[in-house]
């Protein structure tokens, strides 16, 4: 087991409720492999350094997270395939 940081950046129009629903889902992902979430930090609405499908803007949320590294790829995937979330990364720390 890994401790990883993931960092998302969700659509910024979603509303508040909508926002918790794509958290919760990125969470149940990491459960679901086997792993723990350790601490969500969010950050709040910022300015992108450039455009991500024609937005200027997006909410980001950083968790940190301890699952096995072959959870990563799965993890990725949906990350991916998740519409509200613009972009995404993850990294190991230690």
């Amino acid at each position: 087991m890994r401790k990883y940081e993931i960092v998302c950046i969700v659509h910024p129009d979603l509303d508040e409720n909508a926002f918790k629903s794509v958290i919760e889902k990125v969470n149940g992902w990491i459960t679901e492999a086997g792993g723990t979430v350790d601490k969500v930090d969010i950050w709040g609405r910022r300015r992108m350094a450039y455009q991500i499908r024609k937005l200027r803007e997006g909410q980001y949320v950083l968790l940190n997270a301890t699952l096995p590294a072959p959870a990563t790829i799965t993890l990725e995937r949906n990350l991916r395939f998740q519409e509200s979330v613009l972009r995404s990364m993850i990294t190991v720390v230690e």
